[in-house]
């Protein structure tokens, strides 16, 4: 057996070194972009060898250095080394930037090798590491691995991908400030490969670019061509696998079939392993101690009048039916359920007679202090702390954000919108209170107009536009307006102006980056919005319940005599998946890698970690209006 292992060994590392690869054992302090100035090679080609080197790069890992195809033109550059450390202890009124001015060193430096300083400050009588270096001149530098190159007639991004054998995203990581419609004569940054080594897009072809978490299989019902067939024409699939971006060239005949969906949801129903009974607590602001609950009456009145009482019952009632739904498939749960009646003293009072160390997971409180008071105590035992609504006080290591950030949201209805490559004009409205995001939109679109709201004869803002502000703004063709505000008036006014505008040769999609009740406000026509294609970010999506065949939606209606709303279907999501994602693992840290993507009737999770700190869910829904019904954009 073991001769067998030894020539596999053998006839593996003959086939690499055959290709001209060399092998790199990682040495501390290393990084990729350092290991990549070393052999002459950009980071995207170690990647796309040792695709493992993404995640994480470990001591004593052994990567696959393809040859360069760089033209070898070195320039001097000096390099630090790490040869030892000095050790320091913190006296009264030192900082970090006097600590670094007295060695020498950056900032930066310290923080590296003393990494509780990323979260902490710095102490008196704390005993901190300093680097010592030495400098080491080498003639390579990760600079030859990019040159500059002129944007030529027809070319957009993907040609331009294409022809340096490169994807988009990583086109774009190579040039942050590059707009999304490319112009003839343009510099671009691009790898430094030799002339004959750029491959030359063929009009006999068509040409198709993979999108995210796109398999063979897809593509298979997509292209109707196997993997074999697309490797034939795309030789450099074989060593490199299917990525994010990448530009394959395809038969001209080929029909591409647009109802293909993504298929990246987990079904974690399918790998339940751990069916030990689950401890599951829910803190929620009931504040029972309010009400008479022996008078119906003023029950109902509390329902009705009492936004945190609605707002757990309805969350309560989705959970108990997701325990419903997992005992069915074998999961039991021991809930115990607590009255955080919204009060920090109730909190203290609920975690000094209780012991939580052995639960699963807590579920709550809803109000982030009192999260945040729940998470600091259990954090010593290390139990998952979910916040089902709300942003943190802090992301501590246990604790759970499952609703996505402000920014998180911005980010995905920009990347959408940056998806799009085909021509399109950019117009950004707001007011003066929205400047931070209107700035923020022009930096990613550099070409578009940015408009404000118009001053009053006072010069207070009045929140306003004439029709006149947009004359010669709009094109022919697709024209996409981003609106800005919390303002209903102005919501009102732009979205009316806007939508008056709209011809037979002017297409006005409106987007935002917020969707709040400015939005939603009387004066705002649902028509309007309707025939601007309106476009936003959202935590969920909008089930249509009135016609919904979901078995939840139909149980919820049998139990209760009404159809859930988005609190009780949270409720349900969030509940299901805990319950599934503990089913499936040893815990819910090992559930919770960012590879994981769930999605339920109106919420999905996909979670990843911060370096010092807890989970964020990174899941975002892109909907529009779509014929007066919200829809998921596509």
């Amino acid at each position: 057996m073991k001769k067998l292992v030894l020539i596999i060994v053998f006839l593996c590392s003959f086939s690499v070194f055959a290709q001209d690869y060399k092998t790199h054992k990682v040495k501390g302090g290393e990084t990729i972009e350092s290991i990549a100035k070393m052999y002459l090679v950009t980071p995207f080609d170690i990647f796309a060898l040792n695709p493992d080197a993404k995640s994480s790069l470990k001591l004593d890992t052994v990567l696959i250095i393809p040859s360069t195809r760089v033209k070898n033109e070195p320039i001097q550059e000096s390099v630090k080394e790490v040869v030892g450390f000095k050790k320091h202890r913190v006296k009264r009124k030192e900082t970090l930037y006097s600590v670094s001015k007295k060695y020498n060193v950056e900032i930066e430096d310290i923080k590296k090798y003393n990494t509780r300083l990323y979260s902490e400050n710095l102490r008196k009588g704390d005993k901190i590491r300093i680097p010592k270096y030495k400098t080491i001149v080498s003639k390579v530098s990760l600079n030859n691995t990019v040159k500059k190159y002129t944007v030529l007639p027809k070319e957009g991004k993907w040609r331009v991908a294409y022809k340096f054998g490169i994807t988009v995203p990583q086109l774009d990581a190579l040039n942050p400030s590059m707009s999304e419609v490319l112009q003839p004569g343009e510099e671009v940054n691009v790898p430094n490969i030799s002339n004959n080594e750029e491959k030359v897009v063929e009009e006999t072809f068509s040409y198709y670019t993979v999108l995210k978490s796109e398999g063979f299989m897809a593509l298979g019902r997509k292209l109707g061509m196997t993997q074999e067939q697309l490797e034939q024409l795309n030789p450099d699939l074989k060593e490199s696998g299917l990525k994010l971006g990448m530009v394959l060239k395809v038969p001209a005949d080929a029909k591409i079939a647009t109802s293909v969906k993504d298929l990246a949801n987990t079904n974690l129903s399918n790998n339940l392993k751990n069916l030990s009974s689950k401890k599951i607590a829910l803190m929620l602001p009931y504040r029972l101690n309010r009400i008479d609950i022996d008078s119906v009456q003023q029950a109902k009145k509390a329902i009705r009048k009492d936004a945190y009482l609605s707002i757990s019952l309805d969350f309560h009632a989705g959970a108990l039916m997701a325990i419903d739904s997992a005992k069915r498939l074998g999961i039991s749960t021991h809930l115990k359920v607590y009255d955080t009646r919204n009060q920090l003293t109730e909190v203290s009072n609920i975690l000094s007679a209780n012991d939580f160390s052995d639960y699963d997971v807590v579920i709550g409180p809803l109000i982030p202090e009192n999260l945040d008071r729940v998470a600091s105590d259990l954090k010593r035992d290390n139990v998952p702390v979910i916040s089902p609504f709300s942003m943190p006080v802090t992301l501590h290591d246990n604790v759970f954000q499952s609703v996505p950030s402000g920014d998180l949201l911005e980010d995905t209805i920009i990347k959408y919108v940056k998806s799009d490559s085909l021509p399109k004009r950019m117009i950004i409205i707001s007011d003066s209170k929205h400047k931070r995001i209107s700035d923020k939109l022009k930096l990613e679109f550099p070409d578009a107009n940015q408009i404000y709201s118009r001053n009053d004869k006072k010069g207070k803002e009045a929140y306003f536009i004439y029709q006149t502000d947009l004359e010669n703004v709009f094109k022919n063709g697709k024209n996409i307006v981003f609106l800005e505000t919390d303002n209903e008036g102005f919501a009102s006014n732009v979205i009316s102006v806007i939508n008056g505008l709209i011809s037979d040769t002017h297409e006005i999609i409106l987007y935002t980056t917020d969707k709040n009740r400015a939005f939603e406000g009387r004066e705002i026509s649902n028509y309007h919005l309707s025939n601007l294609k309106f476009h936003y970010p959202s935590v969920n999506k909008t089930a249509d319940i009135g016609s919904s065949r979901n078995e939840f939606i139909k149980a919820y209606r049998r139990e209760y005599n009404v159809s859930p709303n988005k609190y009780a279907v949270r409720g349900f999501d969030l509940t299901l998946d805990l319950l599934l994602r503990l089913a499936s693992e040893d815990d819910l840290y090992k559930a919770s890698t960012s590879d994981i993507e769930t999605e339920y009737v109106e919420n999905k999770f996909r979670y990843s970690k911060k370096m010092f700190g807890g989970f964020y869910n990174e899941a975002v829904y892109v909907v529009k209006y779509d014929n007066l019904t919200i829809v998921e954009a596509e």
